[in-house]
């Protein structure tokens, strides 16, 4: 059968959705990108903003329309599933399963008891080491480090949905990456909700400078950048590291997301401002050619209020 994929939603979202399309691939299934021809439809959904869900429920509502032609199976799966599956089943019943993300871990049982799979002679696992089609072209990909995130911001639902902050071994981290480098990327973009913090839950402290030294032993990789670096936890340790090391791009990505310190307090974020105009100005000092990228939130809400996005 014929299997279309759509991608909502960040580049960690990506990496799950890579997966999931290599394991229809190593089961025969063949990958089209069109959505006419498709006669199974996955969308991996994005829950994060009010604006994001819209678009995931557009998404799921626009792709329904092609069941009543080519399509047999519409599946979705990700954050938004996560968060409102009870909701969505109720709402939108074109949908033939819906898989939360923490259910990844069956995400394949679960297709095959969808699509009656005559190949479940071959057991498939969807964990980080999972195989991956590579959808970014062929110079980068990226690399998830971690996944969830313990930082629990006010305003932010990624604990609820990822849970808290899970690192991947570095053994693992760096196998992955040889193997892109065998396969000839010249750029992996490091990516994880927090990325500054990988390594605090199995090490106990930060990890990202030890990781990046290790990284940096793979020659034939070109350039290395990470995203998501949180201000607090950019150590002096870190700086050295980039400034060491020419493959490791002088970029980051820093979400600061507001200068004002009760802002920042009611956000239950780790720094304030000061902390964070001392960290601009060192990075502008140690390191005169960086790229600094931020975010920034002109308004903030008072409180959270569970809401499922209007269907229609």
């Amino acid at each position: 059968m014929k299997v279309g994929f759509i991608s909502l939603g960040c580049n960690k979202n990506l990496v799950d959705t890579e997966k999931t399309i290599a394991l229809f691939q190593n089961h025969q299934y063949e990958i089209v990108n069109d959505e006419k021809q498709a006669e199974i439809i996955v969308i991996n959904t994005c829950g994060f903003i009010e604006s994001a869900k819209q678009e995931a429920i557009n998404t799921i509502l626009e792709m329904a329309e092609y069941k009543k032609q080519n399509c047999k199976y519409l599946i979705a799966m990700g954050c938004l599933v996560e968060r409102y599956k009870e909701e969505l089943e109720k709402e939108i019943p074109e949908v033939d399963l819906y898989i939360k993300y923490s259910e990844y871990d069956k995400l394949w049982n679960k297709i095959e008891e969808l699509i009656e799979d005559e190949t479940k002679e071959s057991k498939s696992s969807f964990d980080e080491l999972t195989d991956r089609v590579i959808t970014t072209g062929d110079n980068y990909a990226y690399l998830k480090i971690a996944d969830g995130c313990s930082n629990y911001c006010t305003y932010c639902a990624i604990p609820k949905i990822r849970g808290p902050l899970k690192s991947r071994k570095m053994e693992s981290i760096i196998q992955e990456a040889k193997d892109l480098a065998r396969k000839g990327y010249k750029e992996i973009i490091l990516t994880a909700q927090d990325t500054t913090k990988y390594g605090t839950d199995n090490y106990g402290k930060p990890m990202l400078s030890e990781l990046l030294e290790e990284l940096c032993k793979i020659s034939e990789i070109r350039w290395f950048r990470f995203l998501y670096a949180y201000p607090e936890t950019i150590t002096d340790e870190l700086i050295e590291t980039i400034k060491k090391h020419p493959q490791i791009c002088p970029y980051f990505d820093i979400p600061i997301q507001h200068i004002s310190d009760t802002v920042l307090k009611r956000m239950n974020r780790h720094s304030n401002g000061q902390t964070i105009r001392n960290l601009i100005t060192k990075l502008r000092k140690e390191l005169p050619n960086s790229i600094l990228r931020t975010t920034v939130m002109v308004g903030f809400p008072r409180r959270n209020r569970r809401r499922v996005p209007r269907v229609i």
